[in-house]
């Protein structure tokens, strides 16, 4: 199958076919890179970071990714270029796909990264917008892969707490688009956008994926293989917007009751990273001032417990991303 050329801008942009194809090249190279062969398929290949967002492991696993196969990278944080400040996306895709042989962009506006898509004329992937964290998904399903004892088309998941984020309408799109049992569990003011749930829904009736969508924690986490969560709140929202978030999730917090209620002794627990799940954070100590809370979308019991697969989904990151660019942009 031939990726060469294309973009990833967002969860829709590939077929299921396609997709499983990336997990099997990402589960190649992760093979190749632990028995210390792997060989260099990007060798004189530069690739351009725009980052108008911090990170730690999409950054990460750019870069170890592309200097694991013999390509160059420029990072281009939000001070380092005129990117929205005297130059326009359209202008900065045509600079940079003269110079460059992929793009990575991390941001705010999706609009953003379909524009660089449009004219850069290389490969373009998303490393997160507003709307959708194609990239995360790709590491979430090599996971799910990794720990399933059955297909992964006969897996069953719950993501919990603010289903309307990239993060969830990723994981809503992409397992609909390969047939999963794919719940929300949400507040309903916080669940996915109309225009998410009817393309997941349209998607579903292809795949024969199962869709849930509800405010029934205990309902929803029944049978299911992995129950999944991200952060509440973030620093760049006002600290009075977090009190009023915190109380219509909470119910909504994975924790030891929760897990149990899954009904399955083998379901295994997921989270993209950052998580508030204890006080040794900046964050997590000023929320525990705030509310006396300990923890937010997890407790720490979880998180450290044997059941979580985080730290196997960060290093996923790093594989699958690599999985992306050497088929896009490789030789």
């Amino acid at each position: 199958m031939d990726l060469h050329g294309r973009n990833l801008l967002k969860d829709t942009d590939l077929r299921a076919d396609e997709f499983l194809t990336l997990l099997d090249t990402a589960d190649g190279l992760r093979a190749e890179k632990r028995a210390g062969g792997e060989r260099q398929r990007l060798c004189g290949r530069n690739i351009a970071l725009i980052f108008e967002k911090a990170s730690t492991r999409t950054r990460s696993a750019f870069e170890v990714a592309a200097h694991d196969q013999g390509a160059h990278v420029t990072y281009l944080g939000p001070e380092e270029s005129q990117l929205g400040h005297k130059e326009s996306m359209k202008d900065t895709a045509r600079v940079l796909g003269r110079m460059f042989d992929g793009i990575e962009y991390r941001g705010f506006s999706q609009a953003a990264v379909e524009t660089l898509g449009l004219h850069a004329g290389v490969p373009v992937w998303n490393g997160l917008t507003d709307e959708w964290h194609p990239t995360q998904a790709l590491a979430d399903m090599l996971t799910m892969r990794d720990h399933a004892s059955k297909p992964l088309s006969a897996v069953s998941y719950c993501y919990l707490g603010d289903t309307r984020n990239n993060t969830a309408n990723s994981l809503l799109v992409t397992g609909a688009r390969l047939g999963l049992d794919v719940r929300m569990a949400g507040p309903e003011a916080l669940w996915p956008s109309p225009v998410v749930r009817n393309l997941a829904h349209e998607l579903a009736v292809a795949s024969g994926a199962e869709l849930t969508v509800t405010d029934d924690v205990f309902e929803a986490v029944r049978g299911a293989d992995y129950l999944y969560t991200d952060v509440w709140v973030s620093m760049g929202e006002p600290a009075e917007s977090w009190d009023e978030r915190i109380d219509l999730l909470l119910p909504f917090q994975v924790n030891a009751a929760v897990m149990h209620a899954a009904g399955n002794p083998e379901v295994k627990f997921m989270h993209c990273l950052p998580a508030l799940h204890n006080e040794e954070t900046e964050v997590g100590r000023r929320l525990h001032e705030r509310r006396g809370l300990r923890a937010l979308e997890v407790t720490d019991d979880v998180f450290e417990s044997h059941a979580s697969l985080v730290f196997d989904q960060a290093e996923n990151r790093l594989h699958t991303i690599k999985a992306l660019m050497v088929e896009t942009a490789g030789d």
